[in-house]
């Protein structure tokens, strides 16, 4: 078979893309990893250098700054950790099941969580506080999101009479959400693992008091 140019250029292209698409991935993944151990502020681009094994140049052909590349990263962390999540509240129906997968997923990320460090939300959250204020601003649309999902949950539960109709569903993903958010900083501060097994079994129990 005869290719034109055209043809061989095209080839050419579309693998130049598929390797540019595969090192912009390592890079978020390396350095999600990166700025959820390190922090922000913590980790240079001399760390992010050796990280992913590129030069600087490198790196901002991909990304046009450290900001830009650690905001892509949160994201990256966010989504990996959410994939997860949402992956556990599939496998169930009613309410109160689902608020308690939720708890036992996210719980997870004391110790277990795929993106080293922790929970993303917690460790920038922590950080970037008025210090970084386009970080502050994509931590409160994740955290907006997740507190979104349960209340929704939550009042999902209640429509279907699943959970008592007294219940106060964003007051009552508030509360979920910000104990086990406690129970990982707590748990990873003083390497415990009992704090967040403590933690969740607490939640376990006020959620099954939700129910109707």
């Amino acid at each position: 078979m005869i290719y034109s140019d055209r043809s061989v250029g095209k080839q050419d292209e579309d693998t130049g893309i598929k390797k540019g698409k595969l090192t912009r991935e390592m890079i978020l993944e390396k350095a999600a990893a990166l700025f959820n151990t390190r922090g922000y502020f913590g980790a240079s681009m001399s760390d992010l250098m050796a990280a992913t094994g590129l030069e600087k140049g490198g790196i901002y052909n991909h990304f046009a700054s450290k900001d830009e590349l650690a905001l892509e990263a949160f994201d990256y962390a966010v989504k990996i950790n959410g994939r997860i999540v949402i992956g556990e509240l599939s496998k169930h129906v009613h309410a109160v099941d689902k608020l308690t997968a939720f708890v036992t997923a996210f719980g997870s990320m004391a110790g277990h969580s795929p993106i080293p460090g922790g929970c993303p939300l917690l460790n920038s959250a922590i950080e970037c506080d008025d210090a970084h204020p386009e970080m502050k601003e994509r931590v409160q649309k994740a955290i907006n999101k997740v507190l979104n999902g349960l209340e929704g949950i939550i009042s999902n539960g209640i429509a279907t009479g699943e959970v008592r109709k007294d219940v106060d569903a964003a007051a009552e993903a508030r509360v979920i959400f910000t104990t086990i958010e406690g129970g990982i900083m707590l748990s990873r501060l003083l390497d415990d693992a009992k704090i967040m097994n403590t933690v969740s079994e607490h939640l376990f129990r006020h959620i099954r008091l939700l129910g109707s």
